[in-house]
């Protein structure tokens, strides 16, 4: 098995090929087909032919809106045991006043601090309260990355 490449701000998006490359263009590529054959056909056939050519176009835009909210759907969750795993991590490291300050981190704050090192987790939990730091300041501080190849 190769040697997974180590994962950095610059490049730990995930894209997966059979979602991104293949499943959304052929449904895009459906709702645009469905659109032009109405558009182009609009002028021509009875009732019958008008109303199958925007019933594919509804089952070519339902199709498409069903593979992104089943997308999101599963980023959510992923998101939320994202969340209650790093708040158990936090829990662990961090003590004193910072240890009952960290619950004001936001969402995006907390999915953000997975990829930090647990040596400087605590400095960047401070300036991100401090500083209301955005998901990209927090990864972008990070100098340790810590790697996340399970994320979908």
């Amino acid at each position: 098995m190769a040697e997974k490449v180590p994962q950095t701000f610059a490049n730990h998006t995930r894209w997966d090929p059979l979602f991104h490359f293949f499943l959304l263009p052929i449904l895009a590529l459906g709702l645009l087909m469905s659109l032009i054959h109405f558009f182009a056909h609009i002028t021509h056939g009875d009732l019958w032919d008008h109303v199958h050519a925007f019933l594919l176009i509804l089952l070519a835009a339902a199709l498409l809106v069903a593979a992104f909210k089943i997308r999101l759907y599963a980023l959510k969750v992923q998101d939320r045991v994202i969340r209650l795993e790093e708040r158990l991590r936090l829990t662990q490291l961090l003590s004193g006043p910072l240890g009952s300050r960290f619950p004001g981190l936001t969402e995006a704050q907390l999915i953000a601090l997975r990829f930090a090192s647990d040596a400087e987790v605590a400095g960047l939990v401070d300036r991100a309260l401090k500083e209301k730091l955005s998901r990209a300041d927090i990864k972008k501080s990070i100098k340790t990355w810590r790697p996340d190849y399970w994320r979908v």
